[in-house]
């Protein structure tokens, strides 16, 4: 005969045992669970043990940790109608559970559709030139535009960055031809104020052997040195400069030249000690008779 009393029992027991487990919730620290009583939200349980009123409860568990998303590559044409290929990461967590379940259905995925429309049109409005070289001020904006969308959601994006710039081939050789370029512009500017430097340096030097004579002579024997420490066939003969003065001090002039003043053959051969040809005046001209002279009369 069957006991009705002990299968009564084990259906209470039963039944308590799953009021039981529904009713009591665990929540771990890093999540906040979101109640609603009869469709109606109530404020946030957790993180520990709590209790809820079974089939009136209903919770849905907020992790409040730091979610990361990897933005695909996305194909943008810039500003200065260059396309490029473009990917990013984001960085995001939960600041308001309750916003976070009522106010969209998923808030990972509207946050991922709004970092990958927003890398798009962040990126479609720079230049190539401040893609490449102001990446902290992108990266700040795209911050900036994000959480400004997902902050009504209770989601709070804190980090974005622009992972990787992936150029064309023929943009790529175009820019290592233009850095090259630049480098060759600032070695001869490098190399044209080295010879500035030395130039003025070299004046300085010339100025202070003038002023000690004896400073050249020892820079000549210091030269003479330098050539000796060799293993060289060179010979050196040190002329003094005193020397070379002394000649200049006593060789010929040169004939001064005459200042817009014609010299005559006359002129010429006075200055070689020739006596003055007659018929020749003071000026050394030499006079030519005419035909009603007396020197013209025929014998």
């Amino acid at each position: 005969m069957i006991d009705f009393t002990l299968i009564g029992l084990i259906v209470a027991a039963l039944v308590i045992l799953f009021i039981i487990v529904q009713a009591v919730k665990i929540v771990p620290e890093y999540e906040r669970g979101v109640i609603f009583r009869l469709g109606r939200i109530q404020d946030p349980k957790g993180p520990g043990i709590f209790v809820i009123a079974p089939l009136l409860d209903r919770m849905q568990r907020v992790d409040l940790r730091t979610h990361t998303y990897d933005v695909p590559t996305q194909d943008v044409i810039t500003w200065d109608n260059v396309t490029v290929h473009v990917n990013a990461v984001a960085y995001f967590n939960v600041v308001d559970p309750v916003r976070a379940v009522i106010s969209i259905e998923d808030f990972r995925v509207g946050t991922q559709q709004v970092a990958q429309t927003t890398l798009r049109s962040i990126i479609g409005q720079t230049s190539l030139d401040n893609l490449l070289t102001k990446r902290d001020e992108i990266n700040q904006r795209l911050q900036q535009v994000i959480d400004e969308v997902t902050d009504p959601w209770g989601v709070k994006v804190t980090i974005v960055e622009v992972k990787d710039v992936l150029l064309p081939e023929s943009m790529r050789r175009a820019m290592a031809r233009q850095a090259e370029s630049e480098r060759d512009r600032r070695a001869k500017v490098i190399h044209a104020i080295g010879e500035q430097e030395a130039a003025e340096n070299l004046g300085r030097a010339a100025e202070v052997l003038e002023e000690h004579p004896a400073a050249m002579q020892l820079r000549t024997l210091s030269s003479m040195l330098e050539l000796g420490a060799e293993q060289n066939s060179t010979v050196v003969f040190p002329v003094p400069m005193e020397l070379l003065r002394l000649f200049e001090a006593h060789g010929g002039a040169a004939p001064a030249k005459n200042d817009g003043q014609r010299t005559t053959p006359t002129d010429s051969a006075q200055a070689d000690g020739f006596p003055k040809p007659p018929g020749s005046d003071d000026d050394g001209e030499t006079e030519v008779p005419g035909p009603g002279d007396d020197g013209g009369n025929r014998p």
